[in-house]
């Protein structure tokens, strides 16, 4: 996805929020967005997840289906969070029995098990990021986009969302977040762009040390948690090789369980500098 020569303002003689942002994000890559509270973070992101749409320029390759969780839930609907969740899940797509279990696995992991028949008026701040968050996982997004994803969560989540991070990049979606907290430290792989004075950088990669490639056989049901914590301690994943049954030499000759390439812990290459699929509105 990208943002070409993209400038933004509210309203019509009003100053540019946004001016020139010219990025890139790739399928399976993590941007922190940093900059002082005021500078445009949010805008951006909006304008990435398709919530808004720029004054000029344009954003191209923008996956179908987009996660957006802003920084403050709209929790001001009349809805308990079961009903939301589900009718969210349909707007996604989800037929409904696909959409019952969604809200099922989301509510138990986010810890709203406890929550379904509370209306969302009713939750506290952080209990209503948990359910902005659950609907933006409904349908496994190409693209989340979370703005200070951190705020108001209990530790037990705010641990939670690196690993939904990393489980979304590992599945070859791209992701988003802002930052003022801090929270980076959680997310060692991620590119940063930093927004000042309405543009757009990309912090320069630091100098590589030599590499080694490792090998890591592992059993195939735990494929997908491998890749994500290894991405979670800053490793690459190179490749994952998957034999069509255990036993059965491959076309590259290689048999038994799947393989897991990884480079040690580095900051991944820099890359030269486009949302329905999680709504802020209610269910209508």
């Amino acid at each position: 996805m990208r943002l070409e020569n993209v400038w933004l303002r509210y309203r019509r003689r009003g100053p540019w929020v946004l001016r020139e942002a010219a990025v890139r994000i790739g399928p399976g890559e993590v941007v922190v967005v940093l900059g002082r509270n005021g500078v445009g973070k949010s805008t951006l992101l909006q304008v990435a997840a398709g919530v808004l749409r720029p004054s000029r320029g344009r954003v191209t390759g923008r996956p179908r289906h987009v996660g957006w969780v802003p920084e403050r839930f709209p929790a001001d609907q009349p809805f308990t969070v079961e009903h939301y969740l589900t009718a969210m899940g349909r707007v996604a797509g989800l037929d409904p029995a696909a959409a019952g279990h969604a809200v099922d696995h989301w509510t138990s992991r986010l810890g709203l098990s406890g929550f379904r028949r509370v209306r969302l008026p009713e939750l506290s701040k952080g209990t209503a990021q948990k359910v902005g968050l659950a609907q933006a996982m409904l349908r496994p997004p190409g693209l989340l986009v979370l703005d200070e994803p951190w705020e108001g969560l209990d530790a037990a989540t705010r641990d939670l969302v690196p690993e939904v991070i990393d489980e979304v990049a590992a599945a070859g979606g791209s992701v988003l977040v802002s930052d003022h907290r801090g929270e980076i430290a959680r997310l060692p792989g991620a590119r940063r762009w930093t927004v000042a004075d309405g543009t757009v950088t990309e912090a320069a990669p630091s100098a590589e040390a030599a590499l080694a490639v490792v090998e890591v056989g592992v059993p195939a049901a735990r494929v997908d948690g491998t890749v994500a914590r290894l991405r979670a301690e800053g490793h690459r994943i190179l490749r994952v090789r998957r034999p069509a049954r255990p036993g059965v030499v491959a076309r590259d000759g290689a048999e038994g369980p799947p393989t897991v390439t990884v480079d040690p812990a580095t900051p991944p290459v820099a890359r030269a500098p486009e949302a329905t699929g999680g709504t802020t509105g209610g269910p209508r």
